[in-house]
């Protein structure tokens, strides 16, 4: 088998998987790979049926179900899922129903428990507005948790649907993009007074996080999910050592996508932060 092939890591490697329904994962593991550059690490974008937000919650965990096998195919012990709709709409279900058939040693891992197992604290008036696409707001996902940990804080919520397509085509950081930031920020901040933290519980979000500090009071605090996702696997990989020594390392990173691999590199630097090179597979 030649190397470079997504196939070698089937027999030599167990990379941690990285898995977003597009771009935005990339920022997510950046952080991750900034935190713990030793690991061997797989990202996969679902590019091609991209984005999940509008999509059904049976959809949404078919396509991610579909993607987690792959990545057990290639090997991977831990998945971490870098999308909020993906952890919103499908990590429960997996990590209950199809784990335990498929193999109960595996893990995999969203992005919501860990930003709301913190998320209360950076909050003093105890009030916190979220930001999120269509199918994570829907979802409820992030009262319900925060609600776990903060019972005492109060969430209020506003689904941004423009954000992404701005992001995707980039148009992020044009003027056209002030209408629909500054759009979304009114909608939430009139909802109360008192939010003095506002969570990006999109991954895509942390390349407008200019325009939306243009547009929000100074004395709110904007709160991006990367660093926070990265320190919470470093910890957890502490935690469990048996799963960690399983893991490669060797400081090496492969990335796939599901649609044009030369679309997405062209994209990808913008979230990743440095030029990539991907294959493109079919799932």
């Amino acid at each position: 088998m030649r190397r470079g092939s997504y196939f070698w890591y089937m027999n030599e490697k167990k990379p941690i998987g990285v898995f977003d329904s597009g771009y935005g994962g990339l920022t997510v593991l950046k952080e991750i790979v900034q935190l713990l550059p030793e690991y061997d690490y797989l990202y996969l974008g679902d590019n091609a049926r991209a984005p999940y937000g509008p999509r059904s919650f049976e959809t949404v965990y078919q396509y991610t179900l579909q993607s987690v096998k792959w990545f057990f195919d290639q090997g991977c012990e831990l998945v971490i899922l870098a999308c909020n709709t993906a952890s919103a709409k499908a990590l429960r279900t997996i990590q209950q129903k199809d784990l335990p058939k498929i193999d109960s040693q595996k893990r995999v891992l969203g992005v919501i428990r860990p930003s709301t197992e913190i998320i209360g604290k950076l909050s003093k008036s105890g009030e916190i507005g979220i930001l999120g696409t269509s199918g994570t707001v829907i979802s409820n996902s992030y009262p319900i948790e925060i609600q776990k940990f903060f019972p005492e804080i109060k969430v209020f919520q506003e689904a941004c649907p423009m954000w992404v397509p701005l992001i995707e085509n980039g148009e992020y950081n044009q003027p056209g993009a002030d209408y629909f930031v500054q759009k979304y920020l009114q909608q939430l901040l009139q909802q109360s007074p008192k939010i003095d933290t506002i969570l990006l519980a999109c991954t895509h979000y942390p390349l407008l996080i200019d325009k939306i500090r243009q547009f929000t009071p100074a004395k709110i605090n904007i709160v991006s999910q990367g660093e926070i996702v990265a320190k919470s696997l470093a910890l957890y990989l502490e935690n469990h050592r048996d799963l960690a020594d399983l893991c490669s390392k060797n400081g090496e990173i492969q990335f796939f996508t599901t649609d044009s691999a030369s679309d997405f590199d062209n994209h990808a630097s913008l979230f990743f932060g440095k030029s990539v090179k991907s294959e493109h597979i079919f799932l």
